[in-house]
C-alpha cells in the first residue's frame, strides 16, 4: 500500500463526495483519484519519472498541487515544494540541490526559468513554457492503464527545505509513512471525521499548510476548501459562506482576521476548532476566538516532524495557559539536557521528538543529519519544559531564529548575503519585536574602512538574493559587535543592546 491508496479507497466508498473545492469548482473523490492516476501515468510515460526522482513545484495553492503529491506517492517519486516568497536565487539553489528532474510551474513565477538547469523538464500549470508542456497537454498525451511501481509507505515522498543555521537551506526528507502517521495524529487532535470540512489558507510549501489538516482530511475522506493565498477578506467570507468545521491559522493570520472590519459580523458557528502554532502564540490572540466560542488548539512541531509532534486536543484539557499540549498519539517527546539525558519535570531543556512522523534525513547532507538525529530522536533546538502530567510549554525558539508572520528567518542566511557586499566587513542579524509580524529582522553592520555605506544600497543588494520578508527592516551601522572570547557574535547580547537603545530613544 502507498499513500495514494487512501485516496483510491475514499473514491470507492464515496465517489461523488467533494474532495477539494477551489474558486467555485469542486473535485469529487472519484475525479481526484482519476486525475492522480492520469498524472502519475503522464509523469512516467512522458517525462520518465520513477522511483526516487524529484518533481519540484512552484505555485500558489491549487488542486493540482495535491494531485502531484499523490501522483508522486504512486510512483515512489518525491515532491519538492518551492516557497514562492523566496528570491529566484534561493529557488534555483533548491532546484539544483534537490536535482529536480521536473519543475511544475505557475506562470506568475516564470522568472525562475532563464537560469533553470537545462536537464530539468518544465511543465506549465496555467501556461505553455518555452521548450515545455502544459499540464493538461501532458495528461492528454499519456495513454494506458497507469503505473504499477510497487511502492509502499517506506518510500520518501517530500523534500521540504528549511532555512539552515549555516546559511544554506536543508531539505528534510519525509517518507510516506510520516504523512500517514502525522494524519492519524491530526485526526486524533481535531476529532476529525469524514464529515469534516477543512478550510486551508496556509501555503502548501509549508508542512503546516500541507499536513496539519489538508492531507489528513483527504486521507480520511473529508472535504477541503483551498485558497490560492491568504487574505483576511477571503478567509472570513469563506467561513461565512462555505461553513468549514476546521482551519489552521498562524498568529499573524489570527491577528489579521480578528482586526478586519468583517470580524465582528462573520458567523463563526460552523468552526468546531481553530488550530494554531509555528511560533509562541500570544494568549490575547487565542482569546479572540475563544470569546467567539471557537476553541483554539495548539500544535508544536517543525518541518522535520511533518509537523505534528505535540498538541492540545479538541475535547481535552485546554485549561493550562500557554501549554502546547501532550506528545502526539503516535510519537514520543521529552526534554533533555546538553548530554541528551532527560531532565526532571518542570526543568527547562531542549525538546526532542521520536516517532514514525520524524524525517528520514537531510537531503545530501549526512553531517547535518547526524547532528539532528540521535538514536531516532530528533533534537529540535527549541527550549521548553514538561510538567509532571506530560504537558509541554515552549519557552524559546531555535537559537537565533526569527519568526516573522509565521515565516522562519535564520540570521546566518541573511548575514551570508550581507557579507557578499564588497563594503561590508562584519554583520549580525537579530529579531526585533513587532506588533504586526511578531518579529522583524534587524541588521547591525560594520563597514570596511574608508567605505561609505548606505542602508538603501544594502537593501537593494539583499533583495537580489533574498525574499522580501528576510530583508532587514532596519540597518544599524556600528563599529563593534558583542563577542565571545573566541570571537563569535553574541546575538542574545545584541538583542538586549537593541532593546535598550530603542527604550532610550523612546524616552528622549
Amino acid at each position: 500500500m502507498d499513500l495514494c491508496s487512501l485516496i483510491d479507497r475514499n473514491a470507492a466508498f464515496a465517489p461523488d463526495k467533494t474532495a477539494i473545492a477551489f474558486e467555485g469548482a469542486r473535485l469529487s473523490y472519484s475525479a481526484f483519484a482519476a486525475r492522480i492516476e492520469r498524472t502519475a501515468t503522464a509523469l512516467k510515460q512522458e517525462l520518465g519519472v520513477g522511483r526516487g526522482d524529484r518533481v519540484a513545484i512552484l505555485s500558489l495553492n491549487r488542486p493540482d498541487y495535491l494531485v502531484l503529491l499523490y501522483a508522486c506517492a504512486r510512483l515512489g517519486a518525491m515532491l519538492v515544494p518551492l516557497n514562492w516568497r523566496l528570491a529566484v536565487a534561493e529557488q534555483l539553489f533548491i532546484l539544483t540541490d534537490a536535482g529536480a528532474k521536473v519543475l511544475v510551474l505557475e506562470q506568475a513565477f516564470e522568472g525562475v526559468l532563464p537560469e533553470t538547469a537545462p536537464g530539468t523538464a518544465v511543465v506549465g500549470l496555467d501556461f505553455e513554457p518555452p521548450h515545455g508542456k502544459t499540464f493538461e497537454n501532458l495528461l492528454t498525451r499519456s495513454t494506458g492503464t497507469g503505473p504499477n511501481p510497487h511502492t509502499d509507505l517506506s518510500c520518501p515522498l517530500l523534500i521540504v527545505y528549511t532555512s539552515g543555521t549555516t546559511g544554506r537551506p536543508k531539505g528534510a526528507v519525509l517518507r510516506q509513512e510520516a504523512l500517514f502517521w502525522n494524519g492519524v495524529m491530526s485526526q486524533h487532535m481535531h476529532n476529525m471525521t469524514s464529515d469534516d470540512h477543512v478550510l486551508t489558507v496556509l501555503p502548501f510549501f509549508h508542512v503546516g499548510g500541507l499536513n496539519i489538516q489538508t492531507t489528513p482530511a483527504l486521507q480520511l475522506g473529508a472535504t477541503v476548501t483551498i485558497h490560492a493565498r491568504f487574505t483576511p477578506e477571503t478567509a472570513l467570507a469563506a467561513i461565512e459562506r462555505e461553513r468549514p468545521t476546521l482551519t489552521v491559522m498562524v498568529p499573524a493570520i489570527i491577528q489579521a482576521v480578528s482586526e478586519h472590519p468583517s470580524w465582528a459580523t462573520t458567523n463563526l458557528s460552523s468552526l468546531k476548532a481553530v488550530a494554531t502554532g509555528s511560533t509562541i502564540v500570544p494568549p490575547h490572540l487565542v482569546d479572540r476566538f475563544v470569546a467567539r466560542d471557537v476553541p483554539v488548539l495548539q500544535v508544536y512541531g517543525s518541518t522535520e516532524t511533518c509537523p505534528i509532534a505535540i498538541y492540545t486536543r479538541l475535547g481535552g484539557d485546554l485549561s493550562r495557559a500557554g501549554s502546547t499540549g501532550l506528545a502526539g498519539l503516535c510519537c514520543e517527546a521529552k526534554v533533555i539536557d546538553q548530554a541528551g539525558n532527560e531532565v526532571p519535570a518542570g526543568t527547562p531543556g531542549e525538546i526532542a521528538v521520536r516517532g514514525p512522523n520524524v524525517f528520514f534525513e537531510y537531503w545530501g547532507n549526512a553531517d547535518a543529519t547526524r547532528d539532528a538525529l540521535h538514536d531516532g530522536w530528533y533534537r529540535t533546538g527549541d527550549i521548553g519544559l514538561c510538567d509532571a502530567d506530560g504537558y509541554f510549554w515552549v519557552r524559546d525558539r531555535k537559537k537565533n531564529m526569527i519568526i516573522s508572520g509565521g515565516e522562519n528567518i535564520y540570521p546566518a542566511e541573511v548575514e551570508r548575503v550581507l557579507l557578499e557586499h564588497p563594503d561590508v566587513s562584519e554583520c549580525a542579524v537579530i529579531g526585533r519585536p513587532d506588533p504586526r509580524w511578531d518579529e522583524v529582522p534587524i541588521a547591525y553592520v560594520i563597514g570596511r574602512s574608508g567605505c561609505r555605506l548606505e542602508a538603501e544600497e544594502l537593501r537593494a543588494h539583499l533583495q537580489t538574493q533574498l525574499a522580501r520578508y528576510k530583508v532587514p527592516r532596519d540597518i544599524v551601522f556600528v563599529t563593534d559587535l558583542p563577542r565571545t572570547a573566541l570571537g563569535k557574535v553574541q546575538h542574545f547580547l545584541l538583542k538586549q543592546l537593541d532593546a535598550q537603545s530603542r527604550a532610550q530613544g523612546e524616552a528622549s
